[in-house]
């Protein structure tokens, strides 16, 4: 890990217009994530750290803020600009069967992240990605399966693998491994940790277990309500916690 950010959120607000109402999800927050950094955010359901991600990851418009990715400020409305400024980012979804169209084989799909804008002959981008599925401990047989082929497990390994097809530097985390089996939840961490490794990867872990980012993570910020509340070292924020939301929830991950 170095001191280069590699991603930057500058009063980031999100605000949504339901009816005659305005709902607040995210309220002026600052984050930054450095390079071949594991910056954990976290928060109950409702907090607001998804959105965060969303509009990181260009899925969803940004009311007032800005985004700075690698030195370069992001579009804040979804675009082919943003899309193409965003390959070197790339997000994991909490749900790995639903990020997958039943329709193509898992080749394919992998292959997603490199056919749209590499130029790359069709042979070489499967080969890319078989070299892929290696890497996440998928058998190349599997590329001739569908996702309903698949265990949870194995979907999220294969949506690790077509997210670094298009070899990103920075990877979104977005509850990754909470919609799957405990002991397959520690295989995932395990493969992301050793990826972020060999990979030079800069991770933004967003999840609701302060237990398990604080193994993983370098930084920690918690959100409540749409702000970040508490922000600081992983060692920092588990053995000093100073707001009574962060010393609950990690009250609650041990009992």
């Amino acid at each position: 890990m170095d001191d280069h950010v590699i991603l930057e959120a500058k009063a980031l607000k999100k605000v949504f217009h339901r009816s005659n109402s305005k709902v607040t999800a995210v309220d002026l927050i600052d984050l930054f994530v450095k390079s071949g950094e594991c910056f954990g955010l976290i928060g109950e359901s409702g907090s607001g750290k998804s959105t965060v991600a969303h509009m990181i990851a260009g899925l969803l418009d940004v009311t007032e803020g800005e985004i700075v990715f690698d030195g370069t400020r992001l579009p804040s409305k979804p675009c082919r600009k943003g899309f193409l400024q965003r390959q070197r980012m790339q997000m994991i979804f909490q749900n790995p069967s639903s990020s997958f169209s039943p329709r193509m084989t898992l080749l394919y799909s992998i292959c997603e992240g490199l056919r749209y804008h590499s130029g790359m002959p069709r042979r070489q981008m499967e080969e890319r990605a078989y070299h892929m599925m290696d890497m996440v401990g998928l058998k190349r047989e599997y590329g001739k399966r569908y996702c309903g082929e698949l265990s949870g497990g194995e979907c999220q390994r294969a949506a690790i693998a077509r997210a670094i097809i298009s070899s990103p530097s920075l990877l979104i985390c977005d509850e990754a491994t909470s919609a799957l089996d405990v002991s397959v939840q520690s295989q995932i961490v395990r493969l992301l940790m050793q990826l972020k490794q060999e990979l030079g990867l800069s991770l933004l872990f967003i999840t609701h277990d302060i237990a398990l980012v604080s193994r993983i993570g370098d930084r920690i910020a918690v959100m409540k309500e749409g702000r970040i509340i508490e922000e600081g070292s992983s060692a920092q924020i588990i053995s000093h916690p100073e707001h009574p939301y962060t010393r609950k929830l990690i009250a609650s991950a041990t009992t």
